[in-house]
């Protein structure tokens, strides 16, 4: 018998309900179809355990079985195992067999292709309504604290781009402030912080965007950077990308080529990969 998968969803009440799938690429098949249908928001990996699994002990509860249909008729076999609610949870979708096992097959790949993504993907917690009401605040704090996850996103990050002739990495304040300067130092180039306004002394040079409600600025020193260096832009998760094209036009004004920006998180949602237009974005997690 496989061993079975099993997995936090978090649910807009903020009670867990923990999916259980035979194995971890029937798992990430499911996950796809989820986000495809906007059932329940999940996370781009996997989570393997809970930290508090030896308490919960999900694999003593009953268990249900509740297969999913495709358009073509084909099951999906599952089974539900749930804290805080009595009912079995049932999922339909509209997701062809063949288009299923494509996006299975993609994401087992990207899983088997480097494991270290679910790692830090589990170390991140989500806070429902957090700053305000409906929203899902991605937490990187708990990712900080887990020295094997935050090595590995560092990691990831130093192998993506210590051949790429990199003279700058600029973060963007704040969070890109933590993951900048160790990329940094690894790959020999210099950090140039990204500031809101009136946070540096000097001569600064600044660049203005536009928010839901009214306009920002981007500001960095004069100087910090030369025309015709290469620059990677960093910061923790882009949402709407309004900060980090502020931050690529400032360098591009003072003609620094930036080779591309990175992220930890990336919000799907909220479309900032767009706003960066033809300009490169690499991103760790996905979160819709």
């Amino acid at each position: 018998m496989t061993n079975t998968v099993w997995t936090k969803l978090p649910s807009f009440k903020a009670k867990p309900i923990y999916l259980a799938t035979r194995s971890t690429a029937a798992f990430l098949g499911v996950k796809r179809i989820m986000q495809r249908s906007l059932l329940l928001r999940c996370s781009n990996s996997i989570f393997l355990p809970p930290p508090n699994s030896h308490r919960l002990r999900p694999p003593s509860l009953k268990r249900q079985s509740a297969p999913i249909a495709a358009s073509s008729g084909a099951q999906l076999p599952l089974t539900f195992s749930q804290n805080y609610r009595t009912a079995p949870i049932r999922l339909h979708c509209s997701v062809s067999e063949s288009q299923w096992k494509q996006d299975r097959e993609m994401a087992t790949a990207d899983e088997q292709q480097d494991p270290r993504i679910a790692r830090i993907s589990s170390a991140i917690r989500v806070i429902p309504d957090f700053p305000k009401p409906g929203i899902m605040f991605q937490d990187i704090t708990t990712l900080l604290l887990d020295t094997k996850a935050f090595k590995d996103t560092i990691d990831l990050f130093v192998e993506r781009y210590r051949d790429k002739n990199i003279s700058v990495v600029a973060g963007v304040e704040a969070r890109g402030f933590i993951f900048g300067p160790p990329i940094a130092l690894a790959i020999g180039a210099k950090f140039v912080p990204m500031r809101k306004p009136n946070k540096l002394p000097g001569e600064v040079i600044s660049e203005e965007y536009s928010l839901e409600y009214g306009t920002d600025k981007m500001e960095m020193h004069v100087g910090a950077v030369e025309a015709g260096e290469h620059a990677l832009v960093i910061d923790d998760l882009i949402a709407t990308g309004g900060t980090l094209c502020a931050a690529v036009k400032l360098l591009e004004r003072v003609g620094v080529h930036v080779v591309e920006c990175a992220c930890v998180i990336e919000l799907l949602g909220l479309k900032g990969r767009e706003r960066l237009g033809d300009r490169p974005l690499f991103v760790l997690v996905n979160s819709t």
